[in-house]
Parts: C-alpha cells; sequence; structure tokens
C-alpha cells in the first residue's frame, strides 16, 4: 500500500487528528530553529559525553500523569543514523485486564506494577530529522511485551508535557506518534509476524531473547510527503 493509498484507507478523524500533529511538530521545528537549535540537540544538551548505548537524558525521560516515557541512544544503527529514540508506555498507562503476550521462556520479564510496552523506535540523522520508524524484539529494551493490537491502543495516551529536558521536544516525540499514527500500526503488526515466522523457523529457540532477531520492523519517513499526502485527502 502506497502513502497516498494509506491515506485514502484512514477515517476522517484519525485524519485531522493527524493533521493537528503535523502542525505541532512543524511548530516544535519553528520554535527550535529560532536559536539555530534541533530536537536531538535539546535531549543531548548538559549530559555527559554522548558514548553508544547510554540512555539520554540520564535516568529517561518520564511524564507521571501519562505514564509516558522515552530516552534517546545509539549503537549500530543503518546507516545515516545518529540515533534514536525509543518510546514507552509504563503500567500506569496500560489498560486493566490487558495482558502481555504469552511466555513460557525463563527469563524474568518486567510484570504488574513495572510492566512496560515498547511502542516505537523514531530513527534520527545526524541533523536532527527523523528519517525513519522501527519495531523491535522483546530483549532489546528488556520490555514486559505485548501485542501489536493493544500497543496500538496506547499510542493516543501517549503525551509528555514537563519542561524536563525540553518541553518543546517532548511534544515533538508525542506528535511524531500521532503524525505516523497508521504506519506505526503497521509496523507493529510486522513486528509480531516477524517474532512469529521466527518461531515457526526456529521451535526450540526462544524468540524473544534471540539476539539474531533485533530490529523486526523498518520503514523511511518524510514529514513533509506525510503531511502533504494526509493535507490532499482532507482537502
Amino acid at each position: 500500500m502506497d502513502l497516498m493509498e494509506l491515506m485514502h484507507s484512514l477515517p476522517r478523524d484519525r485524519l485531522k487528528k493527524m493533521a493537528r500533529a503535523g502542525r505541532q511538530v512543524r511548530e516544535c521545528h519553528r520554535l527550535l530553529q529560532k536559536t539555530g537549535a534541533n530536537v536531538v540537540g535539546q535531549i543531548l544538551a548538559h549530559q555527559d559525553t554522548f558514548y553508544q548505548w547510554n540512555h539520554f537524558p540520564k535516568g529517561d525521560v518520564f511524564d507521571r500523569e501519562t505514564f509516558s516515557q522515552y530516552y534517546y541512544h545509539a549503537h549500530r544503527g543503518h546507516t545515516g543514523e545518529h540515533g534514536h529514540f525509543h518510546t514507552f508506555m509504563r503500567a500506569g498507562g496500560i489498560a486493566p485486564g490487558v495482558a502481555p503476550a504469552p511466555y513460557t521462556g525463563d527469563w524474568q520479564r518486567p510484570m504488574d506494577k513495572d510492566a512496560i510496552a515498547h511502542i516505537i523506535c523514531i530513527s534520527m540523522d545526524p541533523n536532527g530529522i527523523p528519517m525513519a520508524l522501527f519495531g523491535v524484539n522483546r530483549w532489546v529494551t528488556g520490555e514486559t511485551f505485548y501485542r501489536a493490537r493493544d500497543v496500538i491502543k496506547l499510542i493516543d495516551h501517549f503525551k509528555v508535557d514537563h519542561t524536563f529536558p525540553c518541553l518543546a521536544a517532548n511534544l515533538w516525540i508525542g506528535a511524531m506518534l500521532q503524525l505516523f499514527y497508521p504506519q506505526i500500526c503497521i509496523l507493529l503488526h510486522q513486528r509480531d509476524a516477524a517474532i512469529e515466522l521466527r518461531q515457526k523457523e526456529y521451535p526450540d529457540r526462544d524468540i524473544y531473547e534471540d539476539r539474531q532477531l533485533e530490529i523486526t520492523s523498518f520503514l523511511t519517513i518524510s514529514i513533509d510527503e506525510q503531511i502533504a499526502a494526509m493535507e490532499k485527502v482532507l482537502a
């Protein structure tokens, strides 16, 4: 399905919500660019030396009202990537009765009040511009791991609107999840399908801890192309 087909498949209410998010993304860019800043620079400002694998900012970013969380880091990414954001929802933001994906392995997953669901990664280029979205296997983030259909329900509740480390950056993260909502849904289902296929190939392996399966789904993105396609359909 190409971008225009995807946009035409969405309810008008979803498109309007995405349009509002697109305006917020651009407003955050405008505010940051007034001082020559960008989202990544704001996250790394006043932090220690930027080492691979370390979380930035130190201690992550967490909203105690919405239970939304994210951090930025870098490791062996795809060509041209500076680093990426990991986005999460902690236990307080996960609806009661939503159960983690079935698991019979030996690894101790965070459960109950410590449960945490990974939503999606946002890959950034060296200029602080988003270049891709991707899903990951459970071991990558140490999450609890929930099915795609349950993680999708969390996207509309992700919001960080306090000032640490930067209000514009925090709002930008939440707006990006809304702007690219349909693609994130697809990537989450692709993540589940990739894990299921891997399990069929290696039935005796703990697939969620399989270090050979890291990135489970991947899609390059463009803010300008997304907004243009969305506005065309809305018009």
